[in-house]
């Protein structure tokens, strides 16, 4: 079975639904899975802080993940426009991966949540791309052929999915286009896997 990576982080649960609407967009192509992972949150001194497994949820991710997976999914939510530090922490500890070029030529996505409309989804994106790049990795967007792109009144780029939670103390839901371009951008890089694992 070839395995699609949907690793990401998640302070207050948005990004985690929308990690789990892009995990049926992966899996509604036939013969891949996703494999849903988070990271531990980190300390100002970047320690490690908290369980060594989490209480709920989707375990750590390791470097085996990303070792063994045929697509990657990156997901944060927006720190001053860019991906939180949880996140870059681990990004930043993948430096054998990188020597070894183990996700050169996989495809790639990146996805985010924002308390505002104008709170940095597009710089968050863009910042999560750039360790991929360095990878190697293929990245993919989401193309304007979704319909929904054009339509969203919230959340929806072309370079990934993203959502509007709000800033208030319950987090908005996912409106219809959102989950629409999560799943979109899921199977989207299900699929490239699909052909390039051949």
């Amino acid at each position: 079975m070839i395995e699609v990576l949907i690793l990401y982080y998640s302070r207050h649960g948005s990004v985690a639904r929308m990690a789990r609407q892009i995990a049926r967009g992966v899996e509604s192509v036939d013969g891949i899975a996703a494999r849903l992972r988070t990271v531990p949150p980190v300390t100002e001194d970047h320690a490690r802080r908290g369980p060594e497994v989490p209480e709920d949820g989707p375990p750590y991710a390791t470097h085996a993940d990303l070792r063994e997976c045929a697509g990657l999914l990156l997901g944060s939510g927006t720190r001053f426009g860019n991906m939180a530090a949880p996140l870059k922490h681990f990004l930043d500890s993948t430096s054998a991966l990188w020597m070894t070029g183990a996700l050169v030529g996989k495809p790639a996505g990146v996805f985010t949540s924002t308390g505002s409309l104008h709170g940095g989804q597009e710089t968050t994106l863009m910042s999560m791309m750039l360790p991929l790049l360095h990878h190697g990795m293929l990245i993919a967007g989401v193309p304007y052929t979704e319909s929904e792109l054009s339509t969203t009144r919230s959340g929806g780029t072309p370079y990934g999915a993203s959502h509007l939670a709000g800033n208030g103390a319950q987090p908005l839901d996912l409106t219809p286009d959102e989950i629409a371009l999560c799943q979109a951008q899921g199977r989207r890089v299900a699929e490239l896997a699909r052909k390039l694992a051949r």
